[in-house]
């Protein structure tokens, strides 16, 4: 059985409610497209945002496309040093008991009320994947990265719907301790138990 995944690296960026976006820029706007990201008709947007709390700042904060029904913020382990805020690892819309930041763009600020994490590793598949690596929705395996730096990852948790594609996501800073870039590949390693992700533990 082949068990190679692709890989895709993620930077700081941040999803927007279009109730947010019409609040930060203007009603009826629209995000510039200026790059196919690796899940289906997603797009990271020409437009960014200044991340603040409450003195300090992070500029440059690429926003992503589709909108969302929140607002989500996802930052850098590193980042909450620059922000004096203390960020959950979370999958994305498992938000509750997060912590509130400023979000600046186009000369107006909005405050997010427990929008912020630093993103939990994981892997998209479709229920045809999943039936072909047997695994589950929710389920946490591990990934080995055999680049410029060997390495295995745990709690990597599964992501099954009917819109994914195939795709191995971890942020920037695990990335550089693999020595790995988009387009690497992962191995999925199987556990000695099946265990799975729980919200807000």
């Amino acid at each position: 059985m082949n068990s190679t995944i692709p890989l895709w690296v993620s930077n700081r960026h941040i999803h927007l409610s279009k109730a947010d976006a019409e609040a930060l820029f203007w009603e009826w706007f629209q995000l510039t497209p200026i790059k196919d990201l690796s899940q289906p008709w997603q797009f990271a947007a020409a437009e960014c945002v200044i991340l603040k709390w409450p003195k300090w700042q992070i500029e440059k904060v690429r926003i992503l496309w589709p909108y969302r029904p929140q607002t989500q913020v996802e930052i850098l382990t590193a980042d909450q040093f620059k922000l004096w805020v203390i960020a959950p690892i979370r999958l994305s819309g498992d938000l509750e008991w997060t912590p509130w930041i400023e979000v600046e763009a186009n000369w107006k600020t909005i405050t997010l009320d427990s929008w912020v994490i630093i993103a939990k590793r994981h892997i998209h598949m479709l229920p045809s994947d999943a039936e072909h690596y047997w695994v589950q929705n929710n389920q946490i395996v591990k990934i080995k990265c055999e680049w410029e730096r060997w390495l295995i990852f745990d709690e990597v948790v599964i992501r099954v719907t009917d819109t994914s594609k195939l795709d191995t996501h971890i942020d920037t800073e695990e990335a550089n301790a693999a020595g790995l870039a988009n387009g690497t590949t992962v191995e999925l390693l199987p556990n000695e138990e099946i265990r799975f992700y729980e919200k807000n533990h």
